[in-house]
């Protein structure tokens, strides 16, 4: 997968332009993905009580998603359904109505805590907490044939959340939209836009929808 983006001659971009800048971008991961599993530890501990109790074993879903520069990954999050199939998980798009989804993993996608997993990804070094958002290798190629710019996505670390997603652009939303804020964000980058987004993000989970 890296040598098919390499092949759209994408390159990688330190955060800034600078060395400086991607040491400061990881130095706020890995603080900020710390503090934050730290006190989302009784969450974390409830969360995953509540898939086991409603679905039984398998707390987590495991995912290959592509990173930085078309390296891909093993993505985690608390498992809000069970796929059909491996084929199902790698090629279906959405299944934010999909009347297998119970009352707990409904929630769980609903408050987005079924990503909280993926802070371990962000210390492991395999994301950002900002960046543009992960996806799937069979959309990573598909989007990147449709949408000219796609895969300049990837000169940067994906993120937990992204300039695109603060904007209102999740889920089943424009991909050519998501695209030109993505790569906005990596044109402009800098350590505050990155504390702003997080901000951001940590008002629209607390604050109610519609409020």
């Amino acid at each position: 997968m890296g040598r098919h983006l390499w092949g759209y001659g994408i390159r990688p971009l330190e955060p800034g332009g600078t060395r400086a800048g991607r040491t400061a971008k990881r130095a706020l991961d890995v603080v900020g993905a710390g503090l934050l599993l730290l006190a989302a530890a009784p969450v974390l501990l409830l969360c995953a009580a509540a898939v086991r109790l409603a679905d039984g074993p398998g707390v987590l879903f495991r995912q290959e998603r592509v990173g930085q520069g078309g390296r891909t990954f093993t993505l985690l999050k608390f498992r809000t359904l069970r796929p059909e199939s491996e084929h199902e998980a790698a090629t279906r798009w959405s299944v934010a109505r999909d009347e297998r989804l119970g009352a707990v993993g409904s929630f769980l996608r609903r408050s987005s805590l079924d990503e909280l997993p993926q802070l371990w990804n962000v210390l492991r070094g395999d994301m950002s907490l900002v960046g543009p958002r992960p996806e799937r290798p069979y959309f990573v190629e598909r989007f990147s044939r449709l949408h000219p710019g796609y895969a300049d996505r990837h000169r940067v670390p994906v993120g937990l959340t992204g300039f695109a997603q603060v904007h209102g652009l999740r889920g089943d939303t424009s991909i050519e939209d998501r695209c030109r804020f993505d790569n906005h964000y990596i044109d402009h980058w800098s350590l505050w836009q990155d504390v702003r987004i997080l901000l951001r993000t940590a008002a629209t989970l607390i604050r109610p929808a519609g409020g």
